[in-house]
């Protein structure tokens, strides 16, 4: 089974986010759920999301306690949340920051850290404003080019589903973040 967590604050889209993410493994004919956890509900406070993915029937309902894979839409939680509680030395976790993985030298655990500049692509097709751009379309596609567990097709086919503002710039912000993604690996 691959379980992802999704690290994100209140207004950042990351339940959303794990809502296509998750109609995006089904589209791939696997079985798959997502469900999000977040205490005082506020534009602003921390948001945790889950996603998990099997080809076979899933019946485990818990919080994801031991990550494959950590998306943080917010650099400052890598410094304030354990994003890495519990992710193994196979695993990686994915942060949106303009700084270089070895700023996150700090974060415990064994795991690969890689490090994208979501913001910007997001603020550049229009995702949010600048203040506060929408990474959460984004990343997806960061995520795809790194793990090539999901594709690019089935993530773009999944999002219409969910989200109805500005498609054109969803999607070419999620194709460019997917390209820059491969290019990391």
């Amino acid at each position: 089974m691959l379980e992802i967590r999704i690290h994100g604050r209140g207004g950042q889209g990351a339940v959303l986010a794990s809502q296509i993410l998750s109609y995006a493994f089904f589209l791939e004919g696997k079985f798959s759920q997502s469900f999000p956890t977040f205490g005082a509900e506020r534009r602003g406070a921390p948001v945790s999301a889950f996603v998990r993915v099997s080809d076979e029937f899933i019946n485990l309902r818990s919080q994801v306690i031991r990550p494959n894979h950590v998306l943080v839409l917010s650099a400052k939680l890598a410094e304030t949340v354990d994003v890495a509680s519990g992710v193994g030395p196979d695993g990686f976790i994915l942060i949106n920051t303009d700084k270089p993985p070895e700023h996150y030298n700090t974060i415990e655990g064994a795991c690969r850290i890689v490090t994208l500049n979501i913001s910007s692509i997001a603020a550049g097709f229009g995702l949010g404003s600048r203040i506060m751009p929408m990474v959460n379309v984004p990343i997806l596609g960061a995520y795809a080019g790194i793990s090539r567990g999901v594709s690019l097709e089935a993530l773009s086919e999944a999002l219409p589903r969910f989200i109805s503002a500005n498609p054109e710039g969803n999607q070419k912000a999620m194709k460019e973040a997917f390209e820059q993604a491969q290019t990391i690996n």
